[in-house]
């Protein structure tokens, strides 16, 4: 990968393409997690991007800064547009040359921000900690993601809700223990499908109005440094949270805290999404039987191959990948649960 480059000989357009092409045969040369490299889709893969959490990371410094300037605070207008001004300008190289020397990655983030904002830095993060932008833009990640998976589920209860009012009057047999049993339809076998969705869509919606932010908490939850900045003045620091609450888009903050806000979020936030994962492992598993008794098959495209060996196979591919996904949902649930549970004073 070392090569001598004489500027001279070689021109940059030339230089880029090789740096892209070294970047890629870097890239194909390590393990990549293939829930992401495969299946996550664009949309929840940037919510989930480092891009998106640390200009969010940003923002959020911005509207501390807008809100205690509002309240007071010797802020001035020029330090503030110039943040806003680099909200993108996020220099990777030096973010991680600040972390290897600080070990932190929060006072990493705020060393590079003024590095472009030199003006802001001396009020960067003022009277903030490290869980001011972590834990809540977590919860806004998480709110983001729990929405799009509002998004996408709705759709796919719209289709199957279409595919069981299409086939409602074609008969089929009906199963217990897997034994054949009396005649049903289609349709009335989707719906049992759909019903199981839809229940996953309602607790999904509320988890999702349920997600409160930190807000504006202190180190541990007593609001001490931000006293300090306000002299004492605790109206003004009741203030502040709700302003910078309603600035970050959140109609309701966590009334206390400890450090972080409470990791019973996560495991009701995991909980949801892999009773999403049971119903679909549920579903598909039908469909792979259902398929061996040739009543449902998935598509199969012109150009699909079912195996390399019988090309001719039919496999149900779609469905048996979305029980390996679902199964590794549901193994998730148990993990944040035991955060939760050993929290103790950690966090008090």
């Amino acid at each position: 990968y070392h090569v001598n480059i004489k500027w001279g000989s070689f021109k940059l357009s030339y230089y880029n393409e090789y740096k892209s092409y070294l970047r890629m045969a870097e890239f194909q040369s390590r393990y990549h997690n293939p829930l992401t490299s495969r299946y996550q889709s664009d949309d929840m893969g940037y919510i989930f991007s480092d891009r998106n959490k640390f200009e969010t990371w940003r923002k959020l410094w911005i509207i501390l800064a807008e809100s205690e300037k509002e309240l007071g605070l010797p802020i001035t207008e020029e330090q503030i547009t110039e943040m806003k001004e680099n909200v993108t300008n996020i220099d990777w190289d030096v973010a991680a040359s600040e972390e290897r020397a600080r070990r932190h990655d929060v006072m990493a983030h705020v060393h590079t921000f003024g590095a472009v904002a030199p003006t802001a830095a001396p009020i960067i993060h003022l009277g903030a900690t490290s869980c001011y932008v972590g834990d809540n833009t977590d919860l806004i990640v998480m709110r983001e993601g729990l929405e799009l998976l509002c998004t996408k589920l709705s759709r796919c209860c719209k289709e199957l809700a279409d595919f069981a009012m299409k086939y409602k009057d074609l008969p089929t047999l009906g199963f217990t223990h897997y034994q054949p049993a009396q005649l049903t339809t289609v349709g009335k076998r989707a719906c049992l499908w759909l019903q199981e969705l839809l229940l996953d869509l309602t607790q999904l919606e509320e988890v999702h109005q349920s997600i409160k932010f930190r807000g504006v908490k202190g180190t541990t939850g007593t609001q001490a440094s931000f006293l300090e900045l306000f002299d004492g003045n605790h109206e003004k620091v009741e203030e502040l949270d709700a302003l910078v609450t309603k600035k970050a888009g959140f109609k309701q903050k966590f009334t206390i805290t400890g450090q972080t806000y409470t990791r019973k979020v996560d495991a009701m936030v995991i909980s949801t999404v892999a009773g999403i994962g049971a119903t679909v492992n549920k579903f598909c598993t039908d469909v792979r039987l259902l398929a061996n008794l040739k009543e449902i098959e998935e598509p199969f495209e012109k150009t699909q191959i079912g195996s390399s060996a019988m090309p001719y196979k039919r496999n149900p591919m779609r469905s048996e990948r979305c029980c390996s996904l679902a199964r590794h949902l549901i193994s998730l649930a148990s993990s944040p649960l035991n955060t939760a549970a050993n929290q103790v004073l950690m966090v008090t």
